[in-house]
């Protein structure tokens, strides 16, 4: 064996390579190319090893930033506080060498199934027929016929006796009678138990004795949340008897909060605003979380023509002191015999809608006179008054105020709103009336 030395100058480069190889047979024999093969053989097992390990580290390169892009992506397109479940128990250990993952005590994960949490609350909403009497004239004749409008509501309790059922003022207004459709499709007579016209809120109840057992085991009361902890953004359902085709369900998110708007009534309230799609027929429905409390009650008398994307509904913090006042009162459900009928003493104007906007009278009934010695007067009732509430009852014509008093008798004793001009504006003024006898002709 002996020691083949190599050298090599580089005439432009400068520099000397030094190469040094042993070989065991001729020179220039098979040894001698054996050797240069073999480490042209590793030369290139060695370039293999370096593109691999570049390869290697631009695909995790590529992969992180591609998942964290990802992670980026789906915090923006999913809906903050969007269907979540926390899951605590049941945690699988994490190796030592972890990290900072060592740390994590809870897993989330999103999810935009609602379907359980309809299937949850909807056996707490009703559909609401109301049956009224539209009279027209025309060429002197005056007609009338019956017709149905539809609305919605929400099931908030009952007593020993009835169903206590929430929904709004105007689904109810002017109802010759009132029927409600439950979950199972059964349905049965309301009547109206208490409304406050100026916050659009009403509660109807249901006989119990007029739901077999199958229907009561059907239903159940929902549950309130609380308003005043929504967040812009919130996910939202809203249900309803929309279009009066019977219950469906919308999404969306809260779009804005202490939204103030009028209503086609001319009353202005505080609203929580969403994109879910809210109708005609979804009024008195439900807005929920999407853990299905209720946070608001929809009304569909707020919105402009032409308009999407913009549906209103009463907060329930708003509304619940409200409600719990009206499931006192008592439910009027017959009608007082003509000779019965309690009697204030007044002499009654329409004000008119259109009379309203054209003089800056509010409308319901003016009072053109006292009679003296009535009980109008000795309740403080005066002259040039407009009577706007009678019992909690929006009243917009003498017909309506009539038509609320006929569930009156002589002795009862009822709550009367009236509007009455101070320092150039009208002012309103609750007293207390019991009804008298009407004096005979």
């Amino acid at each position: 064996m002996y020691e083949n030395e190599i050298y090599s100058n580089s005439e432009n480069g400068g520099y000397t390579s030094y190469q040094t190889s042993y070989n065991t047979g001729n020179i220039g024999g098979t040894g001698s190319a054996g050797n240069s093969a073999e480490g042209k053989k590793k030369k290139g097992t060695f370039r293999k090893f370096v593109v691999s390990m570049g390869l290697g580290i631009t695909f995790g390169a590529f992969a992180g930033a591609g998942f964290y892009a990802v992670k980026i992506g789906a915090d923006r397109l999913l809906p903050a506080g969007a269907q979540e479940e926390i899951v605590s128990e049941n945690q699988q250990s994490l190796p030592a060498n972890a990290g900072s993952l060592a740390n994590v005590s809870q897993v989330t994960y999103v999810s935009g199934d609602i379907s359980g949490v309809v299937e949850q609350v909807m056996p707490a909403m009703v559909s609401i027929v109301n049956n009224y009497t539209r009279t027209t004239s025309f060429w002197g004749y005056t007609y009338s016929e019956t017709l149905p409008a539809a609305g919605s509501g929400i099931i908030i309790g009952e007593n020993e006796t009835e169903l206590l059922i929430a929904t709004n003022n105007h689904v109810v207004d002017s109802a010759d009678s009132l029927e409600v459709t439950f979950i199972d499709g059964t349905t049965a007579a309301a009547n109206i138990k208490g409304v406050d016209a100026e916050m659009d809120l009403a509660v109807i109840a249901v006989q119990l004795e007029s739901l077999s057992e199958e229907t009561r085991n059907a239903t159940t009361i929902a549950k309130l949340g609380d308003s005043d902890s929504l967040k812009l953004g919130e996910p939202v359902i809203a249900i309803g008897n929309a279009l009066g085709y019977g219950q469906s369900v919308t999404n969306g998110i809260i779009s804005a909060l202490d939204r103030e708007v009028t209503n086609e009534d001319g009353i202005t309230g505080t609203f929580i605003q969403t994109n879910a799609a809210i109708n005609g027929g979804n009024s008195g429905g439900a807005l929920l979380t999407i853990t299905g409390e209720v946070i608001g009650i929809n009304s569909s008398k707020i919105r402009g023509t032409g308009v999407e994307g913009m549906g209103y509904a009463i907060p329930i913090n708003s509304a619940s002191p409200i409600i719990s006042d009206l499931m006192e009162h008592k439910t009027r459900t017959d009608k007082v015999a003509d000779e019965e009928k309690g009697y204030m003493g007044i002499y009654p104007q329409n004000v008119t809608a259109e009379m309203s906007q054209l003089f800056g009278i509010p409308e319901g009934v003016y009072v053109a006179d006292v009679f003296e010695g009535t009980v109008a007067e000795t309740a403080g009732i005066k002259k040039g008054d407009v009577i706007v509430k009678f019992d909690g009852n929006r009243i917009t014509s003498y017909a309506g105020l009539q038509e609320v008093m006929q569930y009156f008798k002589v002795g009862d004793t009822v709550k009367v709103t009236v509007k009455r001009v101070e320092n150039g504006e009208y002012v309103s003024h609750e007293m207390e009336i019991t009804l008298g006898e009407r004096p005979e002709d």
